[in-house]
């Protein structure tokens, strides 16, 4: 009594996908589980004030721009028109302090200003004391 079984073919091996398409449904569930949460900020945050305060404490040279008009480089009062002459005695880096407040579009005029093109500008910011 013999049984006849029908032969294997080998020359058509099948790979199973299932269990790669199980793990990639896995990490997109852990994915969406983790991106998904809710990022809570701390409530102990406070945006830096822009403070008055001498300009013999700050970096030299400092441009202070109150508004479009309003200027002051290292506490004297200058036009934007004359910055270039100001400013021609100092090769250094450039301090500008602005005020929080002020429209970001009074800083890109002054940034595109031609003598604050060509040389290194540092955004100061100050920090107001307790009680301020």
């Amino acid at each position: 009594m013999s049984l006849r079984l029908p032969a294997r073919h080998h020359d058509r091996l099948r790979i199973d996908t299932s269990l790669a398409i199980v793990n990639i449904v896995l990490l997109l569930i852990f994915f969406f589980l983790v991106a998904g949460q809710e990022t809570r900020t701390p409530r102990d945050i406070r945006l830096a004030q822009t403070s008055q305060i001498a300009p013999s404490t700050l970096p030299s040279p400092i441009l202070e721009i109150r508004s479009a008009k309003e200027w002051f480089l290292d506490g004297e009062a200058v036009s934007p028109e004359l910055l270039p002459a100001a400013l021609s005695g100092s090769d250094g880096i450039l301090h500008l302090v602005i005020d929080k407040e002020a429209e970001a579009s009074l800083l890109i005029s002054a940034l595109g200003h031609p003598e604050l093109a060509s040389r290194e500008v540092r955004l100061v910011t100050l920090r107001a004391g307790p009680g301020q």
